[in-house]
């Protein structure tokens, strides 16, 4: 659908919230330098001549890297506008944000069943992998069905003043999933759902407080 918009330029499509790359040779050809460069100034609107303008590059050499990105779906072009008696085609990102998942890397990615120490922060990092991964299918499946993929996420923070009691609050939180998990478990029957829940700690990364 075609829509009028700022300057005589005509936008064409959208952009999504997030996108996965799971592809190893998308991954790969979007991962070059210059071509990160380009995706970044693309979240907005602009074509090879505006690109090339704020990277100091030719316009010959941004459009090729530029058409390799639409290629492989990285950026559409959402609008074009009259320049000069030609038609300048403006593309943009077709995500907001691109995640490189862990199936680009093939056979060499992570996976639960070679970090076996639950305690290991291997496996807390090869569970966050398969979060990532099963996740990524099923959103593509739901996109692709036209429905909303329902999820949940809780995020907190907590200070443990001794490890004493981030011993006895981990032996709480395992105790209290357990109980949620035997007390919602049903049969499983037709127009059920299955849900696959994950808790996980680590400690916090430290931030820097600026004082103004």
């Amino acid at each position: 659908m075609v829509e009028p918009n700022f300057d005589g330029v005509e936008t064409m499509a959208g952009t999504s919230e997030l996108e996965v790359i799971e592809a190893p040779e998308t991954a790969a050809a979007m991962l070059q330098p210059l071509r990160l460069e380009i995706l970044s100034r693309l979240q907005e609107p602009g074509s090879a001549t505006t690109v090339g303008k704020s990277l100091g590059l030719p316009r010959q050499r941004v459009n090729y890297h530029m058409r390799t990105l639409e290629d492989l779906g990285l950026l559409q072009q959402v609008a074009t506008r009259q320049r000069k008696g030609c038609t300048e085609r403006l593309l943009q990102t077709s995500s907001r944000t691109f995640l490189v998942g862990p199936t680009a890397l093939g056979p060499v990615q992570v996976v639960t069943d070679r970090a076996q120490d639950r305690f290991s922060s291997a496996y807390l990092i090869a569970t966050a992998a398969r979060t990532v991964r099963e996740v990524s299918i099923l959103r593509r499946v739901a996109d692709q069905s036209g429905k909303k993929l329902a999820t949940v996420s809780v995020d907190a923070e907590i200070h443990f003043a001794s490890p004493a009691e981030q011993e006895r609050f981990l032996d709480d939180l395992a105790d209290a999933v357990s109980k949620l998990a035997r007390k919602y478990e049903g049969p499983r029957c037709p127009g059920g759902h299955t849900y696959r829940l994950t808790a996980a700690a680590h400690p916090a990364v430290p931030t820097e407080n600026h004082d103004d």
